[in-house]
């Protein structure tokens, strides 16, 4: 069905009368997966393999087409290769039967749209002209560069573990977003690449406050504020927001129901630390937030992605927090300030 070369042998898929899924490197057989009377959309081989004195994860990713099958080969976290082969008859692997929604056919239209490149420049202008429309053309411009720095987080993330992405796409009156064809391998590459978006965001406001400090142009100041409201909103725990990939990636890598304690008691602390600073609109969606961990928890084992360990969650916890101080903290800096637009961040969320 498939075969690959990894550390110069053949990495072969074959699936035998028995309905059995075999993957071997060379002669080895380092996989198996037993398909009899069933029909699968996604199959995900793991295993590991000897290179001197070091042990090498690997993992072999399948996913039904309508006529293909598309997989990807991981060597340690990083993707190395994608493509497709013909779907077989005996192959026990099906296309997903997804339901039509509203979002469905939006993110379909937006599909068919993204892969006219013309459509880039079409949505940035409009970014600029509808911002520019409320605000001012050069705030416009200075606010897409913030927009820019948080997808372009997103998509350095997406490169470092050898995802394949198609750019960045401007979204009038929403923001931003990374796009890419490729499926991520593990809830710690669901984080990353969630995470630094509102990362590179920071940087881009602690820019502005640095150049506003420098120049007293209340341009940068305004961008600053904004840009960190924009991303303070990416963190909010609910999908498919950034931070709720990065909540989802978090307790769903939990084994336990202790596990689970231990993030509502995370969740309870931003509660708290939300309600003592006034932030009721943030309040709101941390209560909405662990509502959706908590329904969709008893189904984090269907997931095909590799866990955190324990290590892994409690560093994304703290990642996640201080990035999101650091946009609470730019917010609240400004907050005294007698200009409406540097003043208005922390009105909405005290709101």
């Amino acid at each position: 069905m498939l075969n690959l070369q990894l550390f110069g042998k053949t990495l072969s898929l074959k699936t035998d009368e028995s309905s059995i899924q075999n993957v071997y490197w060379g002669d080895d057989l380092v996989s198996k997966m037993d398909l009899s009377g069933i029909t699968v959309s996604e199959i995900v081989h793991r295993f590991s393999v000897q290179q001197g004195d070091k042990s090498i994860e690997i993992s072999l990713n399948l996913q039904a087409k309508k006529e293909t099958v598309s997989y990807q080969l991981w060597i340690d976290q990083h993707q190395q290769e994608a493509g497709e082969y013909p779907l077989q008859a005996n192959a026990h692997l099906a296309k997903a039967n997804n339901k039509h929604s509203f979002m469905g056919l939006a993110a379909l239209a937006f599909k068919l749209l993204k892969s006219v490149k013309v459509i880039k420049v079409v949505l940035a202008g409009a970014s600029v002209a509808a911002y520019a429309w409320l605000f001012t053309i050069e705030f416009a411009l200075v606010l897409i560069a913030c927009l820019v720095a948080h997808e372009f987080g997103h998509v350095k993330a997406m490169q470092y573990f050898g995802i394949r992405t198609k750019g960045i796409y401007l979204i009038p009156f929403v923001g931003g977003l990374a796009v890419s064809d490729d499926k991520i391998n593990t809830r710690w590459q669901d984080v990353v690449i969630s995470i630094m978006g509102p990362c590179f965001g920071l940087l881009m406001s602690l820019a502005c406050m640095l150049i506003y400090g420098a120049t007293e142009i209340e341009l940068f100041a305004g961008a600053a504020v904004l840009g960190s409201l924009l991303n303070l909103f990416n963190l909010l725990p609910i999908l498919p927001l950034d931070g709720g990939h990065v909540l989802k990636s978090i307790s769903f890598s939990m084994r336990s129901w202790i596990g689970l304690s231990v993030c509502m008691a995370g969740i309870a602390l931003g509660l708290a630390l939300a309600y003592f600073f006034g932030l009721t609109l943030i309040v709101f969606f941390l209560f909405v937030g662990a509502l959706e961990v908590v329904f969709e928890w008893r189904q984090r084992h269907f997931s095909h992605l590799i866990p955190l360990d324990t290590y892994g969650q409690i560093f994304s916890a703290a990642w996640y927090f201080l990035v999101a101080m650091g946009h609470i903290g730019v917010i609240v800096f400004y907050a005294d300030s007698e200009h409406p637009i540097l003043s208005l961040p922390m009105k909405i969320l005290t709101s």
